[in-house]
């Protein structure tokens, strides 16, 4: 699976410039940026959170992880880290573990750490573990442009 059929379709839909780049299969988000050498700091990495309202993607570096506390600070409710269970639901189309960040094609509001935004160039999961898609940062922010930015990784 090159790339997951909703990701997919919301790109078109965009109409932005991107490109597939494969690599061997990988586990982790900073293996998938060493095996496919890809700066860590410029792979986006989507966590699902659950909170009482609905459930809602955190994007952030690679390397970085979630501040679970800053980030339920910033959205003024209860939050965890959503079972696997939930997110097998909300990305049908996708492998678990390997979800875009694109939280538009899934209809799932979207966070994104300020370290995101403004790059060069980025890379995220494609929905496989096998897959990243590649698009110019200026491209990938217009993308993110109705996602919340806010600094809460660690």
């Amino acid at each position: 699976m090159p790339i997951a059929h909703r990701l997919k379709m919301h790109l078109e839909a965009q109409a932005l410039p991107f490109d597939i780049v494969t690599h061997e299969p990988t586990v982790t988000a900073s293996e998938t940026a060493h095996i496919a050498h890809v700066p860590g700091d410029h792979l986006a990495k989507s966590v699902l959170i659950h909170s009482e309202e609905t459930p809602f993607i955190a994007v952030v570096p690679s390397y970085r992880m979630v501040d679970l506390h800053r980030l339920q600070a910033m959205m003024d409710r209860r939050i965890g880290l959503a079972p696997e269970d939930e997110l097998a639901e909300v990305f049908d189309d996708c492998e678990v573990g390997a979800a875009p960040p694109v939280g538009m094609a899934y209809g799932v509001p979207t966070v994104m750490d300020t370290e995101m935004h403004g790059l060069d160039d980025i890379w995220f999961e494609a929905g496989d573990h096998c897959s990243l898609v590649h698009m110019k940062g200026r491209h990938f922010d217009r993308m993110m442009s109705g996602a919340k930015l806010g600094s809460f990784c660690c």
